[in-house]
């Protein structure tokens, strides 16, 4: 009779002492998380773009995921500027988390539980960036500047609201704005701290990024995105995801299932996971091409996608510089890599304003650039083409490129790529047009790209006032 009433007891008490280890237990992870972050992003802004810890410290560690904002601002970080790494601790029982720097390759974070012995397994890339600077713009800086067609004292002042001004929305932090009008810089700003060569994370412009990338491999004949994207991981027979297509893939229709909403990949971004574990693991939730679902992991998967028809993996780790970036004279940016050498090219590019215009000039261009055809003819049309299921709201999508045609008072020719915390390069080309907007902009604080663009085009539309 004691022993049944002791049951019930034992049970609770272990029970109870379970869920306080489980939570002790996700505590510790979420840390690890956060260290990752804050190992990470100081890393790169350290070495790829060359501020300090107080300036990243007061801006990229300021409005981030709620989730990790707290440890982020708490845990110390320790930054070694001879070996090129960041250490944050975070636990007595784990080593801290490490984010190491290599050229081209900017910073990879090693995986939790991880020492300073793993840096040496890191993946490199050390040819060295051709200088281009002496070359004329755009691939190079001579002569990069030129007067506006249109009211320069009205473009000016568009261009000036953009910065701590509520006329494109409240609470938002824009770091560098660039205006390309037929080609030349007609306009450009930037904030204390920042400019013309000051690199910072893409976010999800890198997408963009990684779609003309794979555009590129196209027009070289290694890869034909209307076929089913080459993942190793799903070659077995009878399974499913082989046949999703690389084009399913960069319009974020593959029908892949994931346990958060697909533009938060942690594990991947801040966790030392690799693209290989981290993307390619889950399963159908929808049949491919059956609805629209923005991905972080379709973008990534594409990328894997080539890596593996590459078949070389020294040329798989060059090929961001060779094929794209430098031929566009990109040569402040910086495509970083996990650990293991899988490009996270859905986010984990550190570029200038200036890189992002070449890039937005290229798309403007039709795919060519400097008198030289990057793409395939035709490629720009199909990528800001929706195809298949698409988002709802005002904005829609084709391959890595989001679509303007609805939103209000810009031309319905306006494609754009867009990242996080208000990455923005948009592209009119019935104006010969293309704007960049660089932020550090807090969760929730939106920057309006639309209202902005519009208002830099009726400047640029404007006569100038006699004087």
């Amino acid at each position: 009779m004691r022993l049944a009433l002791l049951l019930p007891l034992l049970l609770i008490t272990t029970s109870a002492a379970a869920q306080t280890t489980a939570e002790r237990e996700r505590a510790t992870h979420a840390r690890a998380i956060a260290a990752g972050y804050k190992a990470l992003t100081l890393c790169s802004v350290q070495f790829n773009a060359g501020r300090t810890p107080a300036q990243a410290q007061a801006l990229e560690f300021v409005g981030i995921y709620p989730d990790y904002q707290a440890d982020v601002l708490a845990l110390d970080a320790e930054v070694d500027a001879d070996a090129h790494t960041v250490s944050v601790a975070f636990d007595d029982a784990l080593p801290p988390r490490i984010a190491a720097w290599r050229p081209n390759l900017g910073c990879a974070q090693l995986p939790i539980g991880a020492g300073v012995d793993a840096i040496a397994t890191l993946p490199r890339f050390d040819t060295a960036t051709p200088d281009l600077d002496d070359r004329p713009w755009p691939l190079g800086e001579r002569d990069a500047t030129a007067t506006p067609r249109g009211d320069a004292a009205a473009l000016e002042a568009a261009v000036a609201a953009a910065f701590d001004t509520p006329n494109y929305g409240e609470g938002h932090a824009t770091t560098g704005v660039l205006v390309l009008q037929d080609g030349r810089i007609v306009a450009e700003r930037y904030r204390d701290g920042f400019g013309p060569h000051t690199a910072q994370r893409t976010w999800s412009v890198a997408k963009s990024l990684a779609g003309a990338l794979i555009g590129v491999a196209q027009a070289a004949g290694e890869l034909d995105p209307s076929k089913p994207a080459p993942v190793p991981e799903w070659q077995a027979n009878g399974d499913p995801r082989a046949a999703i297509t690389v084009d399913q893939l960069l319009r974020m229709s593959s029908g892949l299932h994931s346990d958060t909403a697909g533009n938060r990949t942690d594990a991947l971004y801040f966790g030392g996971v690799t693209v290989a574990e981290s993307a390619t693991g889950w399963p159908l939730a929808h049949p491919p091409g059956a609805q629209f679902r923005y991905a972080n992991n379709d973008s990534v998967l594409a990328v894997h996608a080539l890596r593996a028809a590459t078949g070389d993996e020294a040329r798989a780790l060059s090929r961001p510089f060779t094929d794209l970036f430098w031929p566009l004279g990109m040569t402040r940016t910086v495509a970083e890599t996990d650990w293991r050498g899988g490009f996270v090219l859905s986010s984990q590019v550190w570029s200038t304003a200036r890189d992002l215009a070449r890039f937005g000039l290229l798309l403007q261009q039709d795919g060519v650039f400097d008198g030289r055809r990057l793409l395939p003819e035709g490629w720009v049309r199909a990528a800001t083409t929706p195809s298949g299921p698409q988002p709802e709201g005002d904005l829609g999508y084709g391959a890595t490129l989001w679509l303007m045609q609805r939103a209000p008072g810009v031309p319905a020719d306006t494609f754009a790529a867009m990242g996080n915390r208000g990455q923005y390069v948009i592209v009119v080309p019935s104006r010969g047009v293309v704007l960049v907007r660089r932020g550090e902009d807090p969760t929730g604080k939106r920057f309006d790209p639309a209202t902005f663009t519009a208002a830099v085009l009726a400047s640029l539309d404007a006569e100038t006032p006699p004087r």
